[in-house]
């Protein structure tokens, strides 16, 4: 079963929430951290994107780019930018985008839940980019940004929010990027913090959305303290990171779609008679086409838009994997007949996900870089859940969850002052 704690909460005070938010590290480059952060001293890029604060060009790895990271978290805090709760509390957070808006639960996860698979995963790390963030959080002492869990929908849990959404927010705006609205409540009443802890107690597994490798490295940095603290007890700080948890029925996954560099020397007439094997190919014209249902693809391909729905038997619908779209358009396309392999690795294919469309893969094929678009229809957050129970790891760039939170709003220190 789930366990959950409150925090004490480090965060900006209401005037200064719009300065210092921004958005997560990994979707954006340290050339755009640096035009975003601009001349705004506040910006939560100077600790989360610290390379901004040295030369073009500077190393994000550089070992002066970590230090200046704790350095800027202190200077966040002597300066009143940031400022820690007295009490431990749980906290809401709320992003509206395109009308709908879903309501997370900010909370102490266990990092046990992690290691003994309570809290599930359905994508593969990288140790590179594990080692990355477990520096970052070990030179800040603190989990600067949340990552982002499912739990199952929770009518107990409902009701709680959507009290609390009926009140006046501790912060509230709009995000300047995207245009998303972010809402932010402070739960510090004892009888809904017992409520929330006990209801999550109920639940046999967390779900990890996004963020597998902050999840990790949080993980692992709070498995090392206590392994080098020898008066461990088991209910320090740093047996907990910050998670914002949603419920599984309200969260958005957005299609994440394949361009490539080349047909694998075939022409494009061979090229589609080898895909007629596998799917039913139907050329659809010249306006975008998006795909309708589950086994259906659109391919961009020489100014056309074609439908290419899979063929029975091409694909079980009682293995986790081996059903979704992703791995039957790995499996048939991309491997059997364009020779890509290994999806990580290969310099033939580019992923396009989130909001950009598919107008973005007609572009970037009709430029000439690219020589052909897949878009997929998304994956649904039940058969990651399916996935994640049974044990199994989904293909690379499946899923693609929107909006994306927004860090800074508040922030998790691992050891009590």
């Amino acid at each position: 079963m789930a366990t959950v704690k409150p925090f004490k909460g480090i965060r900006p005070p209401r005037e200064f929430v719009e300065r210092v938010e921004s958005r997560p590290y990994d979707v954006l480059s340290s050339e755009e951290a640096r035009a975003e952060a601009g001349d705004n001293e506040m910006s939560l890029y100077h600790i989360i994107k610290p390379e901004i604060d040295f030369p073009v060009g500077t190393s994000e790895y550089d070992p002066r780019v970590y230090e200046k990271a704790a350095d800027n978290f202190r200077k966040f805090q002597d300066n009143g930018w940031l400022v820690q709760d007295s009490k431990e509390q749980y906290y809401i957070y709320a992003q509206t985008m395109n009308g709908k808006t879903q309501y997370g639960l900010v909370v102490g996860a266990l990092v046990d839940d992690y290691m003994t698979g309570v809290i599930k995963k359905h994508e593969l790390t990288r140790r590179d980019k594990e080692e990355d963030r477990m520096k970052h959080v070990r030179v800040n002492d603190a989990n600067i940004e949340p990552v982002f869990f499912a739990y199952p929908d929770n009518e107990v849990l409902n009701e709680l929010i959507m009290r609390y959404a009926s009140t006046e927010p501790e912060y509230d705006f709009i995000a300047p990027v995207d245009g998303f609205g972010h809402k932010f409540w402070v739960i510090s009443d004892d009888k809904d913090i017992a409520t929330i802890t006990s209801e999550f107690a109920k639940m046999p597994s967390l779900y990890i959305a996004d963020g597998h490798h902050r999840s990790a490295a949080a993980a692992l940095v709070g498995a090392e303290k206590a392994k080098q603290n020898a008066n461990h007890r088991g209910d320090e700080e740093y047996n907990y990171f910050m998670a914002v948890c949603f419920q599984a029925s309200q969260l958005t996954i957005l299609d994440y779609n394949r361009v490539v560099t080349d047909l694998n020397r075939m022409d494009s007439a061979e090229f589609k008679a080898k895909l007629s094997r596998s799917f039913v190919v139907e050329d659809k014209g010249e306006h975008i086409y998006k795909p309708q249902r589950l086994h259906e693809f659109s391919m961009y391909l020489d100014g056309h838009w074609y439908s290419l729905v899979a063929k029975e038997g091409t694909y079980d619908d009682n293995d986790p994997i081996g059903v979704l779209d992703v791995d039957i358009s790995s499996r048939l396309i991309l491997d059997d007949l364009l020779g890509i392999k290994d999806l990580r690795s290969s310099k033939r294919v580019d992923f396009v996900g989130g909001l950009r469309g598919l107008e973005e893969l007609k572009r970037r094929v009709d430029s000439g870089e690219m020589r052909m678009a897949l878009a997929l229809y998304p994956v649904s957050m039940q058969q990651i859940m399916d996935i994640a129970d049974s044990g199994n790891i989904m293909p690379p760039k499946a899923t693609w969850f929107e909006p994306k939170l927004r860090s800074g709003l508040v922030i998790h220190k691992l050891t009590e002052e």
